[in-house]
Protein backbone atom coordinates (compact mmCIF):
# COMPACT_ATOMS: atom_id res chain seq x y z
CA UNK A 1 0.00 0.00 0.00
CA UNK A 2 1.63 3.60 -0.94
CA UNK A 3 0.44 5.23 2.31
CA UNK A 4 0.39 2.70 4.94
CA UNK A 5 -1.89 5.46 7.47
CA UNK A 6 -4.68 5.39 4.75
CA UNK A 7 -4.69 1.78 4.76
CA UNK A 8 -7.55 -0.24 5.70
CA UNK A 9 -8.09 -1.59 9.18
CA UNK A 10 -8.90 -5.83 9.34
CA UNK A 11 -10.98 -6.06 12.04
CA UNK A 12 -12.55 -9.88 13.01
CA UNK A 13 -14.37 -11.24 15.99
CA UNK A 14 -12.81 -14.61 17.04
CA UNK A 15 -15.37 -17.20 19.52
CA UNK A 16 -12.88 -18.73 21.66
CA UNK A 17 -9.27 -18.14 22.53
CA UNK A 18 -8.04 -21.07 20.68
CA UNK A 19 -9.14 -18.96 16.78
CA UNK A 20 -7.55 -15.65 18.44
CA UNK A 21 -4.41 -17.28 18.55
CA UNK A 22 -4.71 -18.89 14.96
CA UNK A 23 -5.39 -15.36 13.92
CA UNK A 24 -2.23 -13.74 16.11
CA UNK A 25 0.23 -16.50 15.12
CA UNK A 26 -0.92 -15.58 11.19
CA UNK A 27 -0.24 -11.91 12.24
CA UNK A 28 2.83 -12.69 13.54
CA UNK A 29 4.16 -14.98 10.67
CA UNK A 30 3.50 -12.14 8.48
CA UNK A 31 5.96 -9.87 10.69
CA UNK A 32 3.42 -7.98 13.00
CA UNK A 33 3.91 -7.53 16.52
CA UNK A 34 2.02 -6.55 19.22
CA UNK A 35 2.36 -2.51 18.31
CA UNK A 36 0.16 -3.48 15.36
CA UNK A 37 -2.45 -5.62 16.68
CA UNK A 38 -5.63 -4.30 18.57
CA UNK A 39 -6.98 -6.78 20.99
CA UNK A 40 -10.53 -5.91 22.65
CA UNK A 41 -12.33 -8.15 25.11
CA UNK A 42 -15.09 -7.88 27.92
CA UNK A 43 -13.34 -8.06 31.42
CA UNK A 44 -15.01 -11.41 31.98
CA UNK A 45 -13.47 -12.94 29.02
CA UNK A 46 -10.05 -11.76 30.03
CA UNK A 47 -10.70 -13.37 33.35
CA UNK A 48 -11.54 -16.62 31.81
CA UNK A 49 -8.27 -17.06 29.24
CA UNK A 50 -5.75 -19.63 29.96
CA UNK A 51 -3.41 -17.28 32.44
CA UNK A 52 -5.77 -14.09 31.98
CA UNK A 53 -6.18 -14.70 35.99
CA UNK A 54 -2.28 -13.75 35.94
CA UNK A 55 -2.72 -10.57 34.38
CA UNK A 56 -3.63 -7.75 36.21
CA UNK A 57 -5.24 -4.40 34.57
CA UNK A 58 -5.76 -1.15 36.45
CA UNK A 59 -9.24 0.13 35.37
CA UNK A 60 -8.60 3.50 33.47
CA UNK A 61 -5.22 3.05 33.12
CA UNK A 62 -2.80 1.70 30.70
CA UNK A 63 -0.63 0.19 32.91
CA UNK A 64 -0.26 -3.37 33.93
CA UNK A 65 -0.35 -4.05 37.50
CA UNK A 66 3.50 -4.82 38.84
CA UNK A 67 6.37 -3.53 36.88
CA UNK A 68 7.52 -7.01 35.92
CA UNK A 69 4.23 -8.46 34.56
CA UNK A 70 4.53 -7.73 30.85
CA UNK A 71 7.91 -9.27 30.73
CA UNK A 72 7.24 -12.41 33.15
CA UNK A 73 4.06 -12.78 31.54
CA UNK A 74 5.51 -12.48 27.56
CA UNK A 75 8.12 -15.32 28.88
CA UNK A 76 5.23 -17.28 29.49
CA UNK A 77 3.03 -17.14 27.36
CA UNK A 78 4.83 -15.74 23.97
CA UNK A 79 3.16 -14.72 21.23
CA UNK A 80 -0.68 -15.07 22.62
CA UNK A 81 -3.12 -12.35 22.81
CA UNK A 82 -1.98 -12.79 26.87
CA UNK A 83 1.68 -12.22 24.82
CA UNK A 84 -0.18 -8.82 23.48
CA UNK A 85 -1.73 -7.73 26.32
CA UNK A 86 0.91 -8.01 28.59
CA UNK A 87 3.51 -6.07 26.50
CA UNK A 88 1.47 -3.49 24.44
CA UNK A 89 -0.46 -0.38 26.38
CA UNK A 90 -3.52 -1.69 27.93
CA UNK A 91 -6.40 -0.40 29.23
CA UNK A 92 -9.65 -1.26 31.47
CA UNK A 93 -12.86 1.05 30.34
CA UNK A 94 -15.12 1.31 33.66
CA UNK A 95 -18.61 1.11 33.01
CA UNK A 96 -18.62 -1.17 29.79
CA UNK A 97 -16.30 -3.99 30.79
CA UNK A 98 -13.71 -3.82 27.92
CA UNK A 99 -9.89 -4.51 28.00
CA UNK A 100 -8.37 -3.02 25.34
CA UNK A 101 -4.80 -3.76 24.25
CA UNK A 102 -2.51 -2.27 21.12
CA UNK A 103 -2.17 0.98 19.56
CA UNK A 104 -5.92 1.90 20.13
CA UNK A 105 -5.64 1.44 23.76
CA UNK A 106 -3.10 4.74 23.66
CA UNK A 107 -5.95 6.52 21.93
CA UNK A 108 -9.18 5.03 24.47
CA UNK A 109 -6.97 6.67 27.61
CA UNK A 110 -7.88 9.72 27.46
CA UNK A 111 -11.17 8.92 26.20
CA UNK A 112 -11.91 6.60 28.51
CA UNK A 113 -15.02 8.37 30.41
CA UNK A 114 -16.34 9.02 26.54
CA UNK A 115 -16.00 5.55 25.45
CA UNK A 116 -18.11 4.37 28.54
CA UNK A 117 -20.68 6.76 27.92
CA UNK A 118 -20.80 5.76 24.42
CA UNK A 119 -21.05 2.27 25.60
CA UNK A 120 -19.55 -0.98 23.63
CA UNK A 121 -20.89 -0.01 20.40
CA UNK A 122 -20.32 3.26 20.49
CA UNK A 123 -16.36 2.43 21.02
CA UNK A 124 -16.61 0.40 17.74
CA UNK A 125 -18.12 2.65 15.65
CA UNK A 126 -15.49 5.11 16.87
CA UNK A 127 -12.80 3.10 15.87
CA UNK A 128 -14.27 3.43 11.98
CA UNK A 129 -16.81 0.45 11.87
CA UNK A 130 -20.21 1.11 10.99
CA UNK A 131 -22.93 0.94 13.36
CA UNK A 132 -25.35 -2.15 12.14
CA UNK A 133 -21.65 -4.20 12.06
CA UNK A 134 -20.60 -2.65 15.52
CA UNK A 135 -23.53 -3.97 17.14
CA UNK A 136 -22.78 -7.25 15.96
CA UNK A 137 -19.20 -7.15 17.69
CA UNK A 138 -20.79 -5.57 20.55
CA UNK A 139 -22.93 -8.73 20.79
CA UNK A 140 -19.96 -10.97 20.01
CA UNK A 141 -17.79 -9.14 22.77
CA UNK A 142 -20.67 -9.81 25.17
CA UNK A 143 -20.56 -13.13 24.16
CA UNK A 144 -17.18 -13.81 25.32
CA UNK A 145 -15.31 -13.38 21.74
CA UNK A 146 -12.31 -11.97 21.23
CA UNK A 147 -11.92 -8.67 19.34
CA UNK A 148 -8.91 -8.45 17.04
CA UNK A 149 -7.90 -5.55 14.13
CA UNK A 150 -5.07 -4.43 12.43
CA UNK A 151 -3.96 -2.10 10.06
CA UNK A 152 -2.38 -4.22 6.84
CA UNK A 153 0.83 -2.88 5.27
CA UNK A 154 0.20 -4.49 1.99
CA UNK A 155 -2.65 -4.82 -0.10
CA UNK A 156 -2.00 -8.48 -0.37
CA UNK A 157 -1.98 -8.53 3.53
CA UNK A 158 -4.96 -6.85 3.89
CA UNK A 159 -6.97 -10.02 1.34
CA UNK A 160 -4.72 -12.62 3.55
CA UNK A 161 -6.05 -11.43 7.13
CA UNK A 162 -10.10 -10.59 5.71
CA UNK A 163 -9.98 -14.30 3.95
CA UNK A 164 -8.66 -16.29 6.82
CA UNK A 165 -10.43 -14.31 9.50
CA UNK A 166 -13.46 -15.21 7.25
CA UNK A 167 -12.98 -18.82 7.72
CA UNK A 168 -12.49 -18.87 11.71
CA UNK A 169 -13.70 -15.43 13.06
CA UNK A 170 -17.16 -14.67 13.56
CA UNK A 171 -17.33 -11.36 12.19
CA UNK A 172 -14.95 -9.62 9.76
CA UNK A 173 -14.72 -6.16 8.69
CA UNK A 174 -12.70 -4.15 5.92
CA UNK A 175 -12.55 -0.69 6.61
CA UNK A 176 -12.87 1.88 3.49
Amino acid sequence: MDNYQNAPTITGTFSDQDAAERAYDDLRKKGYTEKDVHVLMSEDTRKHLRGGDNLKIEHGNKALEGAGAGGALGGAVGATILGVMAAASTVAIPGIGLVVAGPLAGALIGGAAGAAAGGLAGTFVGMGIPEDRAKEFESDVKHGSIVMGVKPKTDEDARYFENEWKNSGQHVYRSA
